[in-house]
């Protein structure tokens, strides 16, 4: 297998304290542990932010950290729910304090242009709280200079790519956990890793506009996908990647080299 001149975890340190020299933007994938049901595997939310962030990377000229494999916890409404067995989740404090620590050391070795390319719905408060928190330990140090974009990859999905997914209708991005968009980007980039003969095709979840703790998990349903999976398509996923992955890197570009008020 070929070195991959963007993933840090590839290179040696000669090789990273080179590269950071000319202040590169560096991806940190951060996804979860979670059921994506029968067809797709616990590591969808990893393997989908990194493969993404690692062709944004290319074409910016940056570099992937290795990914945060575990996320905050399943939520029934947007992935299922955390009973699922095989869900490994982190409470809200220990995700904070673990990206914090991530981005506080990627600035101490001269990063300075940081995205936390979130793979896991559940994780974006947290993420915005871990930001915070390293900002502000920076600027304790008289560091003024960081930058740090929070994304989760499906919000530059367009409308005329989702109407590509869903030319029926779109159901949400909530009720999209392991259905169309996910199952058609994994038959893209790893469908080695697809059961494309057990991929759901059951109706929608249908949730009350409320939340009951402990959760009723009857709306559930038991497979874990949240809508109909039935028309995902590896080609379906190589036009999400063709339509995001450049939308990724121009706003990128032009967001870290905007200035900050």
């Amino acid at each position: 297998m070929p070195v991959s001149n963007t993933l840090i975890a590839d290179l040696t340190w000669y090789d990273f304290a080179e590269k950071v020299k000319a202040n590169p933007i560096v991806f940190l994938p951060i996804g979860s542990v979670e059921q994506h049901g029968p067809h797709l595997p616990l590591s969808t939310d990893i393997l989908l932010p990194q493969a993404i962030a690692a062709e944004v990377a290319e074409r910016v000229g940056g570099l992937v950290a290795p990914p945060v494999a575990y996320g905050y916890k399943s939520q029934p409404k947007s992935g299922g729910g955390n009973h699922f067995p095989g869900t490994l989740s982190l409470d809200a404090g220990v995700l904070i304090g673990l990206v914090r620590n991530v981005v506080n050391e990627l600035v101490r070795h001269g990063v300075r242009r940081i995205v936390l390319f979130d793979g896991h719905m559940e994780n974006q408060w947290f993420l915005v709280e871990a930001a915070d928190l390293a900002l502000r330990d920076q600027a304790m140090l008289g560091r003024s200079d960081v930058k740090i974009i929070k994304l989760g990859y499906w919000e530059f999905i367009t409308k005329t790519t989702e109407k590509v997914l869903f030319p029926d209708g779109f159901p949400s991005w909530e009720l999209e956990h392991a259905a169309v968009m996910e199952t058609s980007v994994m038959l893209h980039i790893r469908p080695d890793l697809v059961r494309s003969e057990l991929i759901p095709d059951g109706p929608a979840a249908d949730f009350p506009p409320y939340d009951i703790y402990p959760f009723d998990t009857r709306p559930i349903p038991p497979t874990g996908v949240l809508s109909s999976a039935g028309s995902a398509s590896a080609e379906k996923g190589a036009a999400v990647l063709a339509q995001v992955v450049p939308d990724i890197a121009d706003a990128l570009i032009k967001a870290f080299d905007a200035p900050t008020a």
